[in-house]
């Protein structure tokens, strides 16, 4: 259907382009939009980490207090969720902190690429979470991890029932984590979209369609700054909840 220049497609900055395709046999492995902004992604945290922390001082700059924040506010949290055993994991969620941190700001720069709007992205990451739940939890504990799924003090009548919605609740993980940050990222990218397209539609019309843009322009700078602040809740609800399921393979009797 051929539609005017002032059509706006919310729908189309999630589309994945293929930047060098490659094909091996009936795969196709090509680097796309996608590869190119979780590329940017490890390069842009990984520059500002080193950059921040090279000429480490007493007294830190703000570059360096932001990075330093950054490490105090994930240690806290994993602390907090699994105790200092739980310390073993830090680089692991730090990691993952940041990289979708990075990646949900990148998303906010016009034309940029967002990977945490990809469902395949955001399901990728939970799975590593709960793999590594569960590759730990056996290395530590053996069958006794599967302590998890029964907790203390049910009785034993009950014990087939909630063993059940137990390995239910587990098994659904990584599909809640996933399209939690998924949905947030997706919707408020396409809401943004939608007031964008209504400026531009109303600009087209005159002096009266400029006129009634300023309400819409009004709820795209009001909606950017709440994106900014769901792009940083995001990443720490994502942090945080890997922290409580990283708690599970520590202490799987809890």
């Amino acid at each position: 259907m051929a539609t005017d220049s002032t059509t706006v497609d919310p729908i189309h900055q999630f589309a994945i382009q293929p930047i060098i395709p490659i094909r091996v046999g009936d795969y196709d492995l090509s680097f796309t939009n996608a590869s190119l902004f979780m590329l940017a992604t490890v390069v842009v945290a990984s520059l500002f980490l080193y950059l921040t922390t090279a000429s480490r001082g007493l007294l830190p700059s703000r570059m360096q207090s932001v990075t330093e924040m950054a490490y105090e506010f994930v240690a806290s949290m994993l602390r907090d969720a699994a105790g200092t055993g739980g310390m073993r994991f830090f680089p692991f969620v730090f990691a993952l902190f940041v990289f979708v941190l990075v990646a949900n700001l990148l998303g906010m720069i016009p034309f940029f690429f967002t990977v945490t709007a990809q469902i395949i992205v955001t399901f990728a990451l939970s799975m590593m979470v709960i793999l590594t739940v569960v590759v730990y939890g056996f290395m530590k504990h053996g069958f006794g991890f599967l302590k998890l799924f029964v907790p203390e003090g049910v009785p034993m009548i009950l014990v087939p029932l909630v063993v059940a919605i137990e390995i239910i609740s587990f098994l659904s993980r990584p599909v809640s984590l996933s399209v939690r940050l998924f949905a947030n990222m997706l919707a408020g990218h396409i809401t943004l979209k939608v007031f964008a397209g209504f400026i531009i539609s109303l600009g087209s019309l005159g002096a009266i369609g400029i006129a009634s843009a300023i309400l819409p322009l009004v709820m795209v700078v009001a909606l950017t700054g709440l994106e900014f602040l769901v792009a940083f809740l995001q990443a720490y609800v994502f942090a945080v909840l890997t922290c409580m399921y990283l708690n599970d393979a520590l202490h799987p009797s809890h």
